[in-house]
């Protein structure tokens, strides 16, 4: 893996906001016919909460003016859409996501990767037994960090000392560096194994209870080839452990004590 290796470690403050795992397959249409009852009951236990959503097809000229008025809308409608269904947890912070296409779950509250892959595998049993998908077409794993110094006593720190230069860009320069209040860097990169890719995603986001600006650092692991049914998991593990050092190696030891790192 193109990250330097590190030794695995959990944060007691995590700066995890959201981890998600999707595993795409070729349309079932079974999905969108029939209401997910065989699957439900598989998964209801630890998912008792559901919502079904229609994702509806718009389809408009390229002189159609926006926005159009509601009452509008249904003339440029085609077909009844795909269907998403929605299974939450109790205490709503874990997710799962089922389509015609794709099966993902997401977590709120993550902790570490073995309860993560426990979660995964019940709606993942769930899918095979029920819907018998041939392959996956695509695999994903995404995580999305968001540094908040004032959860971590480091509002006065600049983000010179909490992140490397080279995750960093601009922002790193001690000339114009606190002089900028807004960016995006977007960045793809191979894996080692021949195949997978990630995409790095670091931005400024500004908290929505006050002004402070956190810094997200967004990765989102994925292969795009067909894979395996019993090799899945096997690539998820990759996906994690090059996670691991992918987060290690963008920020320095300030922020990672002030996270109170433990060895696993």
């Amino acid at each position: 893996m193109p990250f330097p290796k590190k030794e695995r470690i959990v944060y007691e403050k995590n700066p995890l906001d959201e981890v998600v795992c999707q595993l795409r397959f070729p349309p079932i249409l079974r999905i969108d016919s029939e209401i997910p009852v065989d699957f439900q009951e598989k998964i209801r236990k630890d998912f008792p909460k559901f919502t079904e959503t229609v994702e509806l097809k718009v389809e408009l000229s390229s002189e159609a003016s926006s926005p159009i008025p509601p009452e509008m809308l249904q003339n440029f409608i085609k077909g009844p859409g795909n269907r998403n269904y929605e299974f939450l947890s109790e205490d709503g912070l874990w997710k799962i996501n089922l389509t015609r296409t794709f099966l993902a779950l997401s977590s709120y509250k993550y902790q570490r990767w073995e309860e993560f892959r426990d979660m995964l595998l019940l709606p993942f049993k769930a899918l095979i037994e029920v819907y018998s998908p041939i392959y996956f077409s695509r695999l994903g794993l995404r995580y999305i960090d968001v540094i908040k110094r004032s959860n971590l006593n480091l509002e006065k720190v600049s983000w010179r000392e909490l992140l490397n230069p080279f995750i960093l860009g601009v922002i790193g320069s001690s000339e114009v560096g606190d002089n900028v209040f807004d960016f995006e860097n977007n960045y793809r990169l191979n894996l080692s194994d021949n195949g997978s890719i990630v995409r790095i995603i670091t931005k400024f986001v500004k908290s929505k209870e006050s002004d402070e600006i956190y810094y997200m650092i967004d990765s989102d692991f994925f292969n795009p080839n067909k894979t395996k049914i019993d090799d899945a998991f096997s690539k998820l593990d990759y996906f994690h452990i090059s996670a691991s050092n992918l987060i290690q190696w963008c920020i320095t030891d300030t922020l990672s004590n002030a996270m109170k790192p433990e060895k696993i």
